[in-house]
């Protein structure tokens, strides 16, 4: 393999208005030594909500745009895919690096505006929900496939995704707290990454079973 000539990440965290946590800085390594590697990453990056997981995946899909591939970045609800591309978008823009959204409430004209844009390779990075799966979803040359709360999907979506690229290098996200010996039974396909440092002020997510009644104060 040995696609990955360039990977210098200070560029793409130069302009942050912040500085990445050990955790974050532990990943990024972990990800740079399999693009290193003779190997096509397949690793899991287990982190709390608020973690700082969505930097990370910046960074994979900038050395993967900066390195001449096409990256994807999958979501599974509308809102959250929204989130992701203008996190990517306001991260990845001052880098000449082009972000898009495919979702399934796009019309006509645009999709197949946006899917001719990405066929030529006009787009750098897309994000989306299912809506990547589709069969008229032509990438020019995919190198790099995020995908976010990855349980959520089925492995057959997941493949789909993976095959749409010439065997691109593949990073899946979680904050389902799954203790590491677990997942690397549940995910023995997959080397495993933790965030384990949350950044500094974010308060800790505490996780509650709440009765019915209390429905209306949840919303």
């Amino acid at each position: 393999k040995n696609r990955f000539e360039f990977l210098d990440l200070k560029p793409c965290l130069s302009n942050l208005p912040f500085s990445p946590t050990p955790g974050q800085v532990k990943v990024f390594k972990d990800i740079i030594k399999d693009l290193q590697s003779a190997y096509i990453m397949n690793r899991l990056v287990q982190g709390d909500v608020g973690s700082g997981k969505t930097l990370v995946a910046c960074a994979a899909l900038y050395l993967a745009v900066k390195n001449g591939f096409q990256g994807v970045m999958m979501a599974p609800t509308e809102i959250l895919a929204e989130q992701h591309y203008h996190t990517l978008k306001q991260l990845l823009n001052p880098h000449n690096i082009t972000v898009e959204i495919l979702k399934g409430g796009l019309g006509r004209k645009d999709r197949k505006n946006r899917l001719a844009k990405l066929k030529n390779g006009d787009i750098d990075v897309l994000v989306g929900t299912h809506a990547l799966i589709q069969k008229d979803v032509e990438f020019h040359r995919l190198g790099m496939v995020v995908t976010d709360e990855q349980h959520r999907f089925g492995v057959k979506q997941r493949e789909n995704l993976v095959s749409k690229g010439q065997y691109p290098d593949v990073l899946v996200m979680s904050a389902t707290p799954i203790p590491r010996t677990v997942a690397m039974v549940i995910y023995s396909d997959l080397d495993i990454s933790v965030i384990d440092t949350l950044p500094e002020g974010r308060q800790k997510v505490e996780p509650y079973v709440v009765q019915n009644y209390m429905r209306k104060r949840v919303y």
